[in-house]
């Protein structure tokens, strides 16, 4: 009876793991409104920019321009600030924001699409 029940819960764990294989951001689908992350680049792509997800962060138009970087608090992009490690960059409420090449126009979409 026990090893029946043991090998239920595997069953189980194991299909949970195996439906949560390749989750990450992508193009199709509906943004999970938890992910921040997600729904920002979401937001970003209907506004009509090249939006991908790198880590914990969001490339815009390129390596070379605007950046998106999500912390857990705000009080972390504070830090980083502070620490000089966000030069050139706009505090969102917890995220960084890299402002880059972008025009005035661009960045007030981006921050429009930026979850606080």
């Amino acid at each position: 009876m026990i090893c029946r029940s043991l090998a239920l819960v595997c069953a189980c764990l194991l299909g949970l793991v195996a439906g949560g294989c390749g989750a990450g951001s992508s193009s199709s689908g509906t943004a999970n409104p938890n992910d921040k992350q997600e729904v920002t680049r979401a937001c970003l792509e209907k506004e009509g920019f090249d939006a991908q997800s790198v880590g914990e962060a969001i490339q815009i138009e390129g390596p070379n321009g605007p950046r998106v970087e999500f912390n857990i608090s705000g009080g972390e992009s504070e830090t980083r600030t502070f620490k000089g490690e966000a030069q050139g960059a706009e505090q969102i409420g917890s995220t960084l924001l890299f402002v880059g090449p972008a025009n005035d126009d661009e960045l007030k979409k981006i921050e429009t699409c930026v979850i606080e």
